[in-house]
């Protein structure tokens, strides 16, 4: 298989981290100076690229990487609390197995990626963890990132829940697998055409197997 390195999104990819961060979105909302989340917004928000939910919450794009620090440092005290994705343990074990090099980055830190790992026995199966502090540069990371470990754009796939981590893989010219069970809705998400779209994890096992297959 040309893909030999999966690297993913670590927030609502791996980790179910969603209702969490909008909790502590919302408790930090006057202090930052934009609305808080109702469930009905959730669900607008949900249909939006980082881009226009930038635009819809009406912060400044200078508060952000304030706000971005601040929610971390919060989340530190929940995550040991937090549970993976229903499935993508079971789902990376298989591709650990297969050979398969793993990775993730992340805009959470180190620290909580680490710790959410060790608390769900799943440390070992990832060969690096990349903590950069971006909104729309991802791209930028992850070309970093195959830089320090040597890694061809043609080697890697991408899997991730966002409209962002679509928009950067294509502009690093790697292959992207976007999941619907994350932030992102499916709709959004399928209208900045990842190469794949998935609704489980067992389909990531489906579409690697495919690609193997194909070659």
């Amino acid at each position: 298989m040309t893909q030999k390195v999966i690297i993913f999104d670590f927030d609502g990819t791996i980790a179910d981290t969603v209702d969490a961060l909008v909790s502590i979105a919302n408790r930090l909302a006057q202090e930052f100076g934009y609305i808080q989340i109702t469930h009905e917004e959730l669900a607008l928000l949900r249909n939006l690229s980082s881009r226009e939910i930038i635009k819809y919450s009406g912060i400044s794009i200078l508060k952000i990487p304030f706000l971005v620090k601040k929610v971390k440092a919060e989340l530190k005290s929940k995550i040991k609390e937090l549970k993976p994705i229903s499935g993508i343990k079971e789902a990376l074990i298989v591709l650990k197995n297969e050979g398969y090099r793993l990775g993730i980055i992340t805009s959470n830190s180190q620290d909580n990626v680490t710790n959410f790992l060790k608390a769900n026995d799943l440390d070992n199966l990832f060969d690096f963890i990349y903590s950069g502090v971006t909104i729309f540069g991802k791209t930028t990371i992850i070309n970093n990132v195959l830089k320090q470990k040597q890694i061809k754009p043609q080697e890697v796939i991408y899997v991730g829940d966002e409209t962002r981590d679509i928009e950067a893989s294509k502009k690093a010219n790697i292959k992207v697998i976007a999941v619907t069970w994350g932030f992102n809705s499916q709709e959004v998400l399928a209208k900045q055409n990842p190469d794949f779209l998935i609704h489980h994890p067992y389909d990531l096992l489906e579409v690697i197997k495919g690609l193997r297959s194909c070659l």
